[in-house]
């Protein structure tokens, strides 16, 4: 009997695929709108005061935070293509309430309309990648869902130029507006997939808050996952105390206009997807040290070339020591702790930088990396199987 052929149709050529993908790709445009229109925005409203730009960063930053508990569970039990429609409603709505309350004089409610637009889109991201699985066939949803992923990280590139662009061309009203129409025709085009079975949305039977504490005794019982905790907490609170303040190390350190901040992070975006810690902390000290232009887009693009591999090397160390029953859980604790860490530092970041300057921030920030790195080491001095610690030692 002849084995199947290999080859098949293109992911693209699925009608289910290509309207999944290309809500995505509108979802994506009124995300990276919002998020650096509103940045420029707020810069021009508060002559560039670092606190409330720190806080437009906590306000992306502290959804991600307060769903990576819970959000994969509660995306498993809900329905993904009502979940995604709602919040991408939920999303243009408070979006054109934030316009309307512009009009009225009240441009602090971009705040709200920040936070509000990231909790969902939290959903929105994890329904999505379900959908993939509920309607293409099994041997497309791999390469779908590359897809989906890569379209991202394309973003994450290409999303700051086209903010940037928006915003400085045609303003607030007009970025709202566009925020707005993206989230909606991205609805319009979920709203044509079939509709959910009864049973799409998965029935569990343990609690959500049974789950954590198993995943956190588990993780806590480990050595390996203890010391990986450690460096999730190092490299967050270094990444917090940064990421929201890279404006202010273009504008302030480089002398340069604020619009060059798309191609900061275009270098970083790449490198990122092309793609440790001692090279990072180096680059971060470096980036806060330099006066020059060219010379810390260069330590931009080292810093995003070996982050993945930062990553990759972790979740390998994860992979190898893990339990089966556990695939999955370890990361729905480190997750939170990274980005805990980050949102911690990012509220204090405007506060650090107006108590001790940019330069010193750096430095610091750096050291959290060294920190990690110190924490590190000695695990990838281990090849595999670090073993889980008795019983005891678990329990207390």
């Amino acid at each position: 009997m002849s084995n199947p052929p290999v080859s098949g149709p293109s992911i693209l050529s699925n009608r289910f695929a290509q309207t999944i993908i290309v809500s995505a790709l509108f979802l994506q445009i009124g995300v990276w709108v919002r998020n650096i229109a509103i940045l420029f925005y707020v810069i021009d409203m508060t002559g560039g005061d670092s606190l409330a730009v720190s806080f437009i960063s906590v306000a992306e930053y502290a959804p991600i935070f307060i769903f990576s508990f819970i959000g994969g569970t509660l995306a498993k039990r809900w329905r993904p293509k009502k979940t995604m429609v709602r919040c991408d409603l939920l999303s243009a709505a408070s979006i054109l309430g934030v316009l309307f309350a512009m009009e009225n004089g009240s441009w602090k409610a971009v705040f709200f309309a920040t936070l509000v637009s990231a909790i969902l889109s939290q959903f929105t991201h994890l329904s999505g990648m379900k959908l993939f699985k509920l309607h293409v066939p099994e041997h497309l949803v791999q390469k779908g869902m590359s897809v989906y992923q890569t379209l991202y990280a394309v973003f994450m590139i290409f999303g700051p130029i086209v903010g940037t662009f928006v915003y400085r061309n045609f303003g607030i009203e007009t970025s709202i507006g566009i925020m707005g129409a993206s989230f909606l025709i991205s609805a319009a085009l979920l709203a044509i997939l079939p509709s959910d079975r009864q049973d799409d949305g998965e029935k569990q039977n343990s609690h959500i808050l049974e789950d954590v504490k198993a995943e956190y005794r588990y993780v806590r019982s480990s050595i390996l996952f203890r010391k990986l905790g450690g460096v999730c907490i190092a490299a967050g609170l270094g990444l917090g105390l940064i990421q929201p303040l890279a404006i202010f190390l273009m504008t302030e350190r480089l002398g340069r206009a604020e619009n060059d901040l798309q191609w900061f992070l275009l270098v970083n975006g790449v490198t990122m997807i092309i793609g440790g810690a001692m090279a990072m902390s180096l680059e971060i000290i470096g980036s806060g040290l330099s006066t020059e232009y060219w010379l810390t887009l260069g330590l931009q693009f080292i810093s995003g070339f070996l982050f993945p591999f930062i990553h990759i090397g972790m979740n390998t160390k994860i992979m190898r020591n893990r339990q089966e029953s556990f695939i999955g859980r370890v990361n729905r604790i480190l997750t939170p702790l990274l980005m805990g860490s980050i949102v911690v530092t990012m509220m204090l970041s405007g506060i650090v930088k107006n108590a001790i300057s940019l330069v010193p921030l750096y430095a610091v920030a750096g050291l959290f990396f060294l920190a990690g790195l110190v924490i590190i080491i000695p695990l990838f001095m281990i090849k595999s199987g670090i073993p889980l610690e008795s019983g005891n030692t678990a329990s207390r």
